[in-house]
């Protein structure tokens, strides 16, 4: 077992050492320029050193090869790495490549399926996968175990029930195009959902004193034009 599928993701240092026989160029500045120039995105350990997964590995190896071989401009590659993501964004992955990709542990990913923070669609993992995966690969950087995540399952179930409950009546509608509206509605009340909830995490943060000044949100209202539609299609349910 080497050291990146043992823990899940390499230093800097571990990744020019394997990048460098095949890019001779490579520095640690040469990565943290494309980071600040958007390329890459490492994690981040409680102490601040960059934690690469396998994944960004193999786009560091994609970036370097596109500059080297085909003599690329970065904001050509930053555009053609856009243009595959929303592509892989919709594929089932099997378990050796979620453990790859995210650069986990399969105890990790035992734990994970234990607690029902991933799920398998037969043999393979869905479309989200991946980054449930990856985020708990970071989480585990702070000492966050997969145990630990349960209560954020829990609020997501329950979330997801309230929601449900929301668009039902738009889901009784004999209209045609009432799924599709339903599934809209169903991604308006997400969202809104998700910034009520960052807000009041946020507002938490600030009294319990571990937020920076000025950084607590207020509770999210949004405006006319952001409720009216899916307020007038459940019939005021809310």
């Amino acid at each position: 077992m080497n050291s990146q599928t043992g823990r899940g993701y390499l230093g800097i240092g571990e990744v020019l050492a394997q990048l460098r026989g095949e890019y001779p160029d490579i520095s640690v500045s040469k990565i943290r320029f494309l980071e600040t120039e958007g390329l890459i995105a490492p994690a981040r350990s409680p102490s601040g050193y960059r934690r690469f997964c396998a994944a960004d590995v193999e786009r560091l190896r994609y970036i370097l090869a596109a500059q080297r071989d085909q003599y690329l401009p970065l904001r050509v590659i930053k555009e053609r790495l856009a243009d595959v993501e929303p592509t892989d964004g919709d594929r089932m992955l099997s378990r050796r490549e979620l453990l790859a990709e995210a650069g986990m542990s399969e105890a990790l990913l035992t734990e994970l399926e234990t607690y029902g923070l991933l799920r398998r669609i037969g043999r393979s993992y869905g479309p989200d996968a991946l980054q449930v995966a990856r985020t708990a690969v970071a989480l585990t950087a702070y000492g966050v175990e997969a145990r630990h995540l349960r209560a954020v399952r829990a609020a997501a179930e329950r979330e997801t029930t309230m929601i449900e409950s929301l668009v039902a009546p738009i889901l009784r509608q004999r209209a045609s195009g009432a799924r599709d509206l339903a599934i809209r509605t169903a991604g308006d009340l997400a969202d809104l959902v998700l910034r009520l909830h960052g807000a009041l995490v946020a507002e938490t943060l600030a009294e319990a004193g571990l937020a920076a000044s000025g950084a607590a949100s207020t509770a999210v209202r949004p405006g006319p034009a952001e409720t009216t539609g899916w307020q007038d299609a459940i019939g005021g349910v809310l």
